[in-house]
């Protein structure tokens, strides 16, 4: 059978890594694309004529995810991987900085609801995949136990937010033969606050070579859901 996975967020940065390091390993890719008129995407379909394919996808639109499914199983009949990257920032002011709650429920609705529509729209795809694989790219910032920052509410809520969805998920699709990863990328390069960031600790295509290997091989206690960083080890959620 042949093996097919749809990366949210794969316009740039992480997203971006993933769908290339998939290609490269002959996996027929959908990829969702946010921003229309960035010009990566396209330039990676000249390699991948065959199989890269580009679908427009707001992961914070139910509309839309349900119109990216349906594009997709027009074409396929199954989906393998899941790969739920799509996120966005949220701004660090602290409290005496004045709040902007708008842009936390943004930020939730993005990074936490985003990952719950996506799966729900592509079940009967995932249902019919030989793989049965969720992969979720979350953040340290999510755990609770862990936590230290005096700021960045949205952000932070929204990743602790994800972590309990894809438990939620876990709980009741492991039964079914599914597997899940929850993903601790690092501190990486990207384009979180909107333009290629100049600090961090890695470029996102050096995250994606460790993510990789995690979301495509199985584990001995798939039983167990944990989440895991890009140098293997598992951080409390």
């Amino acid at each position: 059978m042949e093996q097919i996975a749809f990366v949210t967020g794969a316009d740039r940065g992480l997203g971006q890594a993933l769908t290339v390091g998939l290609l490269e390993r002959g996996w027929r890719v959908f990829a969702g694309q946010y921003i229309a008129d960035w010009p990566q995407l396209d330039e990676l379909a000249v390699r991948f004529p065959q199989s890269l394919h580009i679908v427009p996808l707001d992961v914070s639109s139910i509309e839309s995810v349900r119109a990216a499914a349906q594009s997709v199983s027009e074409m396929v009949d199954h989906v393998d991987l899941l790969i739920s990257n799509a996120g966005i920032g949220g701004g660090r002011a602290e409290f005496r900085e004045g709040l902007d709650y708008e842009a936390m429920h943004r930020t939730y609705n993005v990074n936490s609801l985003g990952a719950v529509r996506l799966v729900e729209s592509f079940l009967p795809l995932t249902d019919r995949g030989s793989m049965k694989r969720l992969c979720f790219v979350s953040s340290e910032v999510g755990s609770i136990a862990l936590s230290v920052r005096q700021g960045a509410f949205g952000y932070c809520m929204s990743k602790t937010a994800l972590n309990m969805a894809v438990r939620i998920m876990f709980n009741h699709l492991y039964p079914e033969g599914y597997t899940f990863r929850l993903y601790q990328p690092g501190w990486m390069r990207s384009y979180m606050g909107g333009e290629k960031g100049t600090m961090g600790d890695m470029e996102p295509e050096e995250s994606a070579a460790q993510a990789l290997p995690l979301f495509l091989n199985d584990r001995d206690d798939e039983g167990r859901l944990a989440m895991i960083d890009y140098l293997g080890a598992e951080w409390p959620f």
